[in-house]
């Protein structure tokens, strides 16, 4: 009753602080008052908040339950948060001396993540239950946790290819309305990649350009940076995985549609990887690449819980 008190209690708390961050990055973002009344420092120590708050909602969820939070949908999501505030700290930590714009991904996926636990739709999954046989074994916790990371390292960083997708386009939409007044086509859009082109020349022509073309270089590093971080954890998840099927399953791969669905997560993100070292395919097209991702991600960590059909089914989405 009192773990289950505190749960409840971590659970409301994380929620509520992360809704004062999401509020506090649309102030400084369209009031832009973040330096006049120091807005910006009390997000950052609301994400800290946020961090404790989910850190101490699993520990106490382990310690009751008695096994590694993570045996259903409702615990995955939990640490799905954990991650993305966990990615936000460690980012933290590393620009503390200066502004850290990775918030304005980590804070409004943190806020998803909990505001759907905390929605009242995973209520069924909220009380503990015995694990099922096969989830007994020690792959639980190394297994399901890179797995989870992994996800949450590879939705930020597609996250921030989209937000470089989002400036480069509308910048380019802008110039070649201004060029021929306001006509579009897709060939037109295609001479943007070209680093060396007029485009390029074009973003020095002013210092918000130039600040604009220097944001765009910097949400490109780090999207490449943090998606291969979440690549590693999701290659060693699915090796591990299988060795978990051989010895629960007698098979190393039963192709279900949670293990297709990984395989084509590793293949697009492969994909990015080799649009990346190509240089004629970098930039705009592995940005493209990695928003693909992003929706490749939600399908292959819902899909099976939203059905509840194969080996995988252990989280199967319940509605009340």
């Amino acid at each position: 009753m009192i773990f289950s008190t505190l749960e409840h209690i971590l659970t409301h708390i994380s929620f509520s602080v992360i809704s004062i961050v999401i509020t506090i990055h649309f102030l400084t973002l369209f009031l832009l008052v973040d330096e006049v009344v120091g807005l910006y420092d009390s997000s950052e120590k609301g994400m800290v908040v946020t961090f404790f708050c989910i850190t101490g909602l699993l520990v106490t969820r382990w310690i009751y339950s008695g096994h590694f939070p993570l045996s259903d949908l409702y615990e995955s999501l939990i640490f799905l948060s954990w991650g993305f505030s966990l990615i936000h700290m460690v980012s933290y930590l590393k620009f503390k001396k200066r502004k850290n714009n990775l918030s304005a991904i980590t804070a409004p996926s943190v806020i998803f993540t909990q505001g759907f636990t905390t929605s009242g739709l995973l209520t069924k999954m909220h009380q503990s239950a015995i694990l099922a046989a096969a989830l007994q074994s020690q792959w639980l916790m190394m297994h399901v946790s890179m797995m989870v990371l992994g996800y949450a390292a590879l939705l930020c960083g597609s996250l921030l290819s989209v937000a470089l997708l989002v400036i480069t386009f509308r910048k380019a939409i802008k110039i070649i309305g201004e060029n021929n007044n306001f006509s579009f086509s897709f060939g037109k859009i295609q001479y943007m990649n070209e680093r060396s082109n007029v485009l390029l020349n074009t973003y020095f022509l002013s210092s918000k350009n130039y600040y604009r073309y220097q944001l765009t270089q910097q949400l490109d590093r780090w999207s490449y940076r943090i998606i291969s971080l979440g690549f590693i954890f999701l290659t060693v998840r699915i090796l591990l995985g299988a060795v978990w099927a051989n010895e629960a399953w007698g098979s190393y791969c039963n192709w279900d549609p949670k293990e297709t669905w990984a395989f084509i997560t590793w293949t697009v993100f492969a994909i990015y990887f080799y649009t990346r070292t190509n240089t004629n395919l970098e930039g705009v097209n592995s940005a493209l690449v990695a928003s693909m991702g992003f929706l490749i991600i939600w399908i292959c960590y819902f899909g099976v819980n939203l059905l509840g059909i194969g080996l995988h089914s252990y989280g199967s989405f319940t509605l009340n």
